[in-house]
């Protein structure tokens, strides 16, 4: 088993919880590697200096089939290790230092526990969806998935129309700040703050969802992932933005695109322990009952 170890410049990291990672991945026995930018965080902090041996850039190269990436952040860092594995079968853990954290489902308190799961072999993984990307105009765009979602957005004051079609059948016209369509596993990252549905990350579906609608009758919309959804810009600015997860591209207004399922999936990996109704019970406070601290306070 090989560790690779991946994360990004951020004020979450800290000496002592990352001093508390090293010394626990060498002392595993495990054989592991930092990413260039995660190296040169760990040198500039005092924490360790990586071996030039132990180093990859943007280009991972071949790595063991039995080998694990090992994400140290929030689910913004997740995404982008995902895509630093550029479609590799390497299934991925994410060591949660950030807020909500629905990808990263391993929490910093227990790195030590982490790493004896991993040894024993007591991960649980899962695989997940993404999206494929294509467009009708040469664009920036160079890794061409979404693990959450794919969005359409205005650029400047002026409101968009984006006419949407599934499998060529027309289903609206959206008026407003623009489009979203998610994937089962991003439908509690930027779907859900647009008021669309949480969906199970085995369902076989995706969801469409309008961004600030100018007309209020239009509500997120789920459809079978089988399906193509071609997305037509109109705009009265020359340009809007499409996000890709966490990473934004300027395109001409015009511009079509088409999305669909890929046909390679990613792979997560997550504690034996932990389900995604666990996680959606902590992370959204579900059940929780303000009245028994309310007692306890008098």
């Amino acid at each position: 088993m090989k560790i690779i170890l991946f994360s990004r410049t951020t004020s979450a990291l800290r000496p002592v919880l990352l001093r508390q990672l090293i010394d626990t991945v060498e002392v595993s026995g495990l054989d592991w590697c930092v990413n260039e930018e995660f190296a040169r965080e760990l040198e500039r902090m005092g924490v360790c200096q990586v071996p030039a041996s132990r180093l990859y850039g943007e280009n991972i190269g071949d790595q063991p089939k039995e080998s694990l990436m090992v994400s140290v952040g929030g689910d913004g860092t997740l995404l982008d290790g995902i895509r630093r594995l550029a479609g590799r079968p390497i299934p991925v853990l994410g060591i949660n230092l950030g807020h909500l954290g629905f990808l990263t489902g391993a929490g910093r308190d227990g790195i030590a526990h982490i790493f004896e799961d991993i040894r024993e072999g007591r991960l649980r993984i899962e695989e997940r969806s993404l999206v494929h990307v294509e467009s009708d105009a040469p664009t920036s765009i160079q890794w061409p998935f979404a693990v959450n979602e794919f969005a359409i957005q205005r650029h400047g004051a002026n409101m968009i129309s984006v006419e949407t079609y599934v499998d060529g059948q027309m289903v609206a016209t959206y008026h407003g700040d623009g489009v979203l369509l998610s994937t089962p596993t991003g439908s509690t990252a930027y779907s859900l703050s647009v008021g669309g549905p949480v969906v199970a990350p085995t369902c076989a579906c995706l969801v469409i969802s309008p961004l600030a609608p100018h007309n209020l009758t239009m509500r997120p919309i789920v459809i079978p992932d089988s399906c193509e959804v071609t997305f037509r810009i109109r705009a009265r600015q020359p340009y809007a933005f499409v996000t890709l997860d966490n990473t934004a591209y300027r395109v001409r207004e015009g511009t079509v695109f088409k999305v669909k399922k890929a046909e390679n999936n990613f792979f997560l990996a997550l504690p034996q322990n932990i389900s995604f109704y666990d996680t959606l019970r902590e992370k959204m406070m579900w059940g929780m009952d303000n009245r028994d601290s309310r007692y306890e306070e008098q």
